[in-house]
């Protein structure tokens, strides 16, 4: 048996691995010295206890600061365990906290439910009076930018002029650092779900905080205790699909902007909501705030019905949630993406039950065109 534990496996002579190898471990032998409790006591030790970290989630962890400029960089489980990190690190009872009235889905309920229950003053208020609603009192301000599926976008140094002593965090899940980057217009930390973008090919669960080594640290103690792990298979595939980010970016960007353009154009549709298009109304701001406007949109029937009736005609498009992978997927708003919000929350967050929100995949623009075309038709 302890032969069959300890097998004797010779070094050959050969190189190191190019790919780094996924360490598949929950804990690691550490050195018999003092040694071993400087590691314990370290944040986010590499090679300590897999919750505290893993030379996988470091690798990640060191590409993602880079995407973001940013000191330091968070691996968790999913996107929502790094908007609670950053959430929940930063504030106690009695923080007042400002906050759109349109984010993700989860985000909302954390906001509503989650953060007053612990003493927590939270404003939710319209996307675009942001700016306006922030004051002295103001500790903590959490955007999302565009916003989750009304492509509505937050001025972000508008935010940060307007409440310069406050904590910015912002979601930037969306438009990814390929074309915004919020620690370059004034944001503290930044939030995002790898599950989508970063890792771009819909195998992996994770999240990703970037800012400051000292914000960072302090989420990853809220973290530690809490336990959302991104083990280390995730964090290898996420590193393996970042080698990839800005050649699917360029074409995500490309993709969307030409499915967004078609949809203008379509007297079926009532309304298209993407940065890109001039008609936009917050084009301008887009083009100061992104380098490319992303491959989500959303575009608005008369009805729900005929929303459905479009969902129910793709074959291209699966109707399936999440977002930011290599295929287009098509998914009515109300009904899958809020469903855990009241009718009244899905109408202050810009809601229309007629709202079908894309995610513009890889594909030959011209097939996804041709795929709406016929459904529109139905």
């Amino acid at each position: 048996m302890t032969d069959l534990l300890h097998p004797a496996v010779p070094h050959g002579p050969g190189g190191t691995p190019l790919t780094l190898p996924i360490y598949q471990t929950s804990t690691y032998e550490l050195p018999r010295s003092p040694a071993a409790a400087e590691i314990a006591a370290a944040v986010a030790p590499a090679a300590f206890y897999t919750r505290y970290g893993s030379p996988n989630a470091r690798e990640a962890e060191t590409i993602l600061a880079k995407l973001d400029g940013a000191e330091a960089a968070l691996l968790v489980g999913s996107g929502m365990a790094a908007v609670s990190a950053a959430l929940l690190s930063n504030v106690r009872a009695g923080t007042r906290v400002v906050a759109q009235t349109s984010h993700y889905t989860a985000a909302l309920t954390l906001l509503r439910t989650v953060l007053p229950s612990l003493g927590v003053h939270v404003d939710l208020v319209p996307q675009q009076d942001v700016p306006a609603a922030v004051g002295p009192a103001t500790d903590v301000v959490y955007v999302e930018t565009p916003s989750n599926p009304t492509m509505t976008l937050t001025d972000l140094a508008a935010v940060r002029a307007a409440a310069p002593n406050a904590l910015l965090i912002a979601d930037n899940t969306f438009a990814t650092p390929y074309n915004t980057r919020p620690l370059d217009l004034g944001v503290d930390l930044v939030v995002q779900s790898a599950t989508k973008y970063l890792n771009g090919h819909s195998d992996v669960t994770a999240g990703v905080l970037t800012g400051s080594a000292q914000l960072i640290a302090r989420a990853w103690e809220t973290a530690r205790v809490l336990g959302p792990v991104c083990h280390p298979f995730e964090a290898w595939l996420l590193a393996r699909g970042l080698k990839t980010f800005p050649l699917r970016m360029a074409r995500h960007n490309a993709n969307g902007l030409a499915v967004a353009a078609f949809l203008q154009g379509h007297p079926a549709v009532r309304a298209v909501h993407y940065p890109g298009l001039p008609e936009h109304p917050q084009h301008e701001l887009a083009g100061r705030q992104m380098a490319g406007f992303g491959g989500m949109l959303s575009f608005t029937l008369g009805t729900e019905a005929a929303a459905q009736r479009v969902v129910e005609a793709t074959r291209l498009a699966h109707n399936a949630v999440s977002l930011g992978g290599t295929e287009t997927l098509i998914t009515h708003a109300a009904s899958l993406v809020f469903t855990h919000q009241t009718e009244q929350e899905r109408t202050a967050s810009g809601i229309d039950p007629g709202m079908l929100r894309m995610s513009i995949g890889l594909e030959e623009p011209e097939d996804i065109i041709a795929d709406l075309r016929q459904a529109l038709s139905v």
